[in-house]
């Protein structure tokens, strides 16, 4: 028995290192490709590099134009997140403490979202819309359509919610507090660990979206996003490649995602929690 055990998990731990490099070999090949030449990258001769020329990120930032294309995405990123962190939670409070009408067309609506990818065949008809909305030509069309994509966060919040004492809320009503008093006062604080890991997938979802921006601004440069400007560090004004620069360029476009990580690492891993109390 104690044989089975140790071989049970060796095999686990040696699938785990494994798993793992898989991982991290590609974040170690870029970040160690971000130090070299154009052409110790485009030959692949070497793994580490020959000189390590930290001015690969200076021109980076300089010719994706950084600083502007980092204000829109934090803009369109941190918008996503307060309207969809807003939306969700009240969905979800409604949808758990209340019984209404297509209550469960609702909820059937919400995991057809999930579940069905319908990526960019519904492109064009949300541009159409935004249109008609006259939102076509600024960030928040993005913002908008990027709420819309709440479902997952919807579900996250309410395994959250059916965690919170519905006492709570009755007690409240009985000291006469509404509804809504209710919710922003009482039950929203309680759900900070479910805000903070919505808050950190709506984040990254908006942070690495490439398509929906990049359709939004094709009539204006300078509204694009970090993800937008890095691929037009492909090609230079020579028309050469440039991999160097767009792996120099990737590794800046990470940092946010790992401060973002840092700040709802306590959340990300009460979600766990949370669910199985749901």
């Amino acid at each position: 028995m104690r044989i089975r055990t140790i071989l049970g998990n060796t095999v686990l731990w040696i699938f785990l290192l494994a798993f793992a490099c898989i991982t991290l070999i590609p974040v170690v090949i870029t970040i160690l490709g971000s130090f070299k030449t154009n052409a110790e990258l485009t030959t692949g001769a070497t793994f580490l590099p020959s000189s390590w020329h930290i001015s690969n990120y200076s021109e980076a930032w300089e010719q994706a134009n950084f600083s502007r294309y980092t204000l829109n995405s934090l803009i369109i990123s941190l918008s996503a997140v307060v309207g969809t962190l807003l939306v969700s939670s009240m969905a979800a409070y409604v949808v758990d403490r209340m019984d209404f009408v297509g209550k469960k067309i609702y909820i059937g609506l919400q995991s057809f979202t999930m579940f069905v990818a319908v990526g960019a065949v519904v492109l064009r008809p949300q541009f159409d819309l935004m249109v008609k909305l006259h939102l076509h030509s600024s960030l928040w069309g993005v913002i908008l359509i990027l709420i819309s994509a709440h479902a997952s966060i919807f579900f996250i919040l309410l395994s959250f919610m059916k965690g919170i004492p519905r006492e709570l809320d009755e007690a409240a009503l009985i000291d006469g507090s509404s509804l809504g008093r209710t919710f922003w006062r009482i039950i929203l604080p309680l759900l900070g660990p479910g805000l903070g890991v919505g808050a950190l997938f709506t984040f990254r979802g908006a942070w690495n979206e490439y398509l929906l921006p990049l359709v939004f601004t094709m009539t204006k440069p300078e509204l694009q996003t970090l993800t937008v400007g890095l691929a037009n560090l492909k090609y230079g004004i020579s028309a050469a490649s440039q991999t160097h620069y767009m792996m120099a360029g990737a590794c800046l476009s990470i940092l946010p995602i790992l401060v973002a990580y840092l700040f709802a690492n306590k959340s990300f891993m009460q979600m766990t929690a949370g669910s199985l109390k749901g």
